[in-house]
């Protein structure tokens, strides 16, 4: 795939759209390597290269026509996948541990559920 071809397909308010209503769905892991890219897309420190190297996968990711459509059971984000962890590989210098502790954040608040009150009685 080349690498380039889908970066003007990246907006971040395309990526929150994409995310938004079924982030969930998506998946933790496959969460974890977007917001990994867009957080180092992010940073100042990233360079130009490799902030075309996120955008081309984060354009991917959104981009509504891919290999393998994102409605598909249990495979849908394979591609998307496949296509952010090779990026992940190129720009791996740059996931810094601030960047890990970004999505991380953003993750909790989309998988920890809210602690339900338990009472104990003293019998």
């Amino acid at each position: 795939m080349d690498k380039f071809r889908y970066q003007n397909e990246y907006t971040p308010r395309r990526f929150w759209q994409k995310l938004g209503p079924r982030a969930q769905s998506v998946g933790r892991g496959t969460l974890e390597k977007a917001l990994y890219l867009y957080y180092a897309v992010q940073s100042p420190n990233t360079p130009k290269w490799a902030k075309r190297v996120i955008y081309g996968a984060l354009g991917y990711f959104i981009f509504p026509l891919d290999a393998i459509p994102d409605l598909a059971p249990l495979i849908g984000y394979t591609d998307d996948l496949s296509v952010m962890a090779a990026a992940l590989a190129t720009v791996m210098f740059y996931i810094t541990p601030d960047v890990k502790d970004q999505a991380h954040r953003k993750l909790d608040q989309w998988f920890t559920k809210p602690a339900v009150n338990s009472y104990t009685t003293d019998a």
